[in-house]
Order: C-alpha cells, then structure tokens, then sequence
C-alpha cells in the first residue's frame, strides 16, 4: 500500500504511544511500517531532495502537530510519550484529524489557525452537519489545501511551516542545555553574528558572584566596547518580569557597556517597555530560534531550490528589427 499522509499517522502514533511508556523513535518507525505493512521499497522510499525518507519525514511531521496539541511529549530527545489529554483524545473515540487538533488553541498558534468557528457556533445554534462543514473547513485551513493556491504561494506557505517547525525544534534543543552550557551557547552564537569575533573575545564570568552578568563580550580587540549578557534558560511557558530587566540593569550599571538579555521564554510588556527605557537589547525564544536558523548556527542546509523567472532583457536582444 502507498506510504500514509502525515495526517493519518496522527491516531496511530497516538495507539503505538498507549501504554504511557517512553518510546524510541526507531522503535516507532518499526512498529507504523509493520502496522501499515509497508513494503521494504516503501520504507527505504526517499523524498525528491534525497535525502529524507518518505516515512520517517511523514511520521516526523504527525509527532510535531501531537506535540503542539499537546497530546504527546518528548522527555528527551528522539523519545516520546502520550500525555493525558492524548489518552483522552484516544478514548474520545472521536477522529484524530487536523480539525481534532484544532480544538488546541496551542496548535492553532503554531499553524496559524483560528478558532473563530467554534466561537461563532456557540452562539448561534448551529447544527451538527453545520459543525461537521466546520470543523472540515478548519482542517483544510490547517493543511493549507486551497484550490485557488498559485504554485508560488504553496512553495512560500510550505517554507513558512518547515521554519516553523525548525524554530520549535531548535528551542527544544536548547532547552535541553544546562544552565551553564546555555551560556556559553548564547556567546558563541553571538560570536557568530560577528560580534567578537576573535581570539578571547567572548568570556563567561565565574558560575558565583557574577552579579547577574552571564557573559561579557568585547566588540573591539583593546575592549573598550563592551556588552554585558544574562542567559536565562526557561521553560517555553514561563515569562520574563520587569524585576528581571531591573536588577540586570542595576548588575552593569557604572560599568559603561551596553547590555543584552537572552531567554528561551517571553517577555511580558513591562519587561520590554523597561528594556526600552534602558537601552537593554531583549531576545527572546522565539527570536533567538530565528537568529539561530538566520546565521546557520546549530542548523544544516538540507536542500537548497532556485526559483528562476524568464529573463526579458536577454530575448530583447533577438527581437527582429523593422
């Protein structure tokens, strides 16, 4: 049989995933081939770039929507789990479908959905078929699938959802770091954005006593421009106070640098109206997860494609003359 779409290995990934234990990707791949009896010419099946294979890509794709819906987790990586809203979704009985995941405002973030629907329903009495038509819709909208799509838009709305999904696994990524691996890891980045970048440039300060300052990095060779950076691992869903911005502010005060305050998590305004106010650069995960992907840090190019157009000025040269 044809290898699924990603989409109908939601379910079965979520049924592999039952028994609560923690799974191995390999572990995973074997059992789905085995459970759609796939042919060993199917599993071995590669993409036209060449270099992913049809399944394992599918499959990769199916555990990133049931990550951001919450129904599966990864405690470390290239391992999963069912969560309890994902034992839940399995004892519902219900379809797990695109329009399933919907119902996950977290998913409808990540794909840029919208629940709309289901708020204008609510109110208005609508029927079951008039649900069903809904929720059908919502789940094309999450696919992407348009009739009226022109190949470029569906080129350009399929780079923005693979670079979605590189920012959320990048962030997974470094959350996994230590503390002080994060730190370093925000220097060397910096160091290859072009800041510092020479010998001894970028130095931590000692683990205790840094007085908040996590890093110091020196623009110029001699070390009179300074940059003073915290790096702050947090967890995706906590966010980053004014207190925070306040007392790093206070730790370089007098000290005649500038200073940059790295995060994977947010920022509340406070915070950014503060930084503001103190010439204090903020970065988030989510703009430290582009930054990663803009300068080819903790990233590889897989596959590169040319979009060319017809050239006018060089058959303008053949037009015959009158």
């Amino acid at each position: 049989m044809a290898i699924p779409r990603y989409d109908e290995f939601f379910g079965p990934v979520l049924r592999f995933l039952s028994d609560g234990k923690v799974h191995e990707s390999g572990e995973m791949l074997s059992a789905l081939a085995d459970e759609f009896n796939l042919t060993d010419e199917e599993r071995r099946q590669l993409l036209p770039s060449g270099r992913s294979r049809v399944l394992n890509g599918r499959i990769g794709w199916a555990r990133t929507y049931l990550k951001k819906a919450g129904l599966m987790e990864s405690p470390k990586r290239g391992a999963y789990r069912i969560t309890e809203e994902g034992e839940k979704a399995l004892a519902s009985g219900d379809p797990i479908d695109s329009g399933y995941l919907s119902r996950y405002e977290s998913f409808r973030d990540f794909t840029g959905g919208s629940n709309d629907d289901s708020a204008s329903e609510a109110t208005s009495g609508a029927t079951p078929s008039d649900r069903t038509v809904s929720t059908s819709r919502r789940a094309e909208s999450v696919k992407g699938a348009s009739s009226e799509e022109t190949p470029d838009e569906a080129l350009d709305r399929a780079f923005a959802s693979i670079s979605m999904r590189l920012a959320d696994d990048l962030l997974a990524e470094v959350l996994k770091l230590s503390p002080v691996a994060f730190e370093r890891f925000v220097l060397d980045l910096m160091a290859k954005m072009g800041y510092g970048a020479f010998d001894s440039a970028s130095q931590m300060t000692p683990i205790t006593g840094d007085e908040g300052i996590d890093g110091i990095i020196m623009e110029d060779k001699l070390g009179f421009d300074l940059i003073y950076v915290q790096a702050k691992r947090y967890a995706e869903d906590q966010t980053v106070g004014r207190p925070d911005i306040q007392k790093f502010v206070g730790a370089i005060a007098g000290r005649g640098g500038r200073g940059l305050f790295v995060t994977t998590a947010r920022f509340i305004k406070q915070a950014i109206d503060y930084a503001k106010l103190q010439h204090i650069i903020l970065v988030d995960g989510h703009k430290l997860a582009q930054l990663m992907i803009e300068h080819d840090f903790g990233v590889s190019t897989r596959r590169i494609y040319e979009i060319k157009t017809v050239d006018s000025d060089i058959f303008n040269e053949y037009t015959d003359e009158e």
